[in-house]
């Protein structure tokens, strides 16, 4: 203790030896005044760009459908030997999530799937209101048909 300082006794929010402090639980779905409701998970259409040194393609489609199967989430996916494109929706709370997600996907996978060593060279993170706009008014990415893995 610093001298000069003095010593509580017995002053607000000070409890003496022994005496238990009394807990309050929150139900679910309770917030405190001014709190704003949790965010609920939305979707976001995801395009990831990978690219890199030369591969086979035999080897690199049999990656991609390797990563489709372990996560089936994967709407279609786009190869050539030295680069390729995926294509998924992605549900998250927002978009630094989404986006989050999307950046670890290649490199957490690449020895599971047996992925090239690509890096990430473009991501596009969209909701799925834009999505769906950019689709009616005939600019942006097409809807992902016929679903599945093809060559460019």
């Amino acid at each position: 203790m610093r001298p000069g300082a003095t010593v509580s006794r017995g002053g607000a929010g000070s409890r003496t030896a022994g005496e238990e402090r009394a807990l309050t639980s929150v139900a679910a779905g309770d917030r405190f005044d001014g709190e704003q409701p949790a965010e609920t998970a939305r979707l976001w259409h995801v395009t990831l760009s990978v690219s890199g040194r030369r591969a086979p393609l035999p080897e690199v489609r049999r990656a991609l459908e390797q990563l489709a199967h372990d996560h089936p989430f994967l709407l279609t996916s786009r190869y050539a030997v030295d680069h390729a494109e995926i294509r998924y929706w992605e549900e998250a709370r927002d978009l630094h999530d989404a986006a989050a997600v999307a950046l670890r996907l290649w490199g957490e996978h690449r020895q599971t799937a047996g992925l090239p060593p690509w890096e990430i060279v473009g991501l596009e993170v969209i909701d799925r209101a834009t999505y769906h706009q950019r689709v009616a008014e005939g600019y942006g990415p097409p809807p992902a048909s016929p679903v599945g893995i093809h060559p460019f």
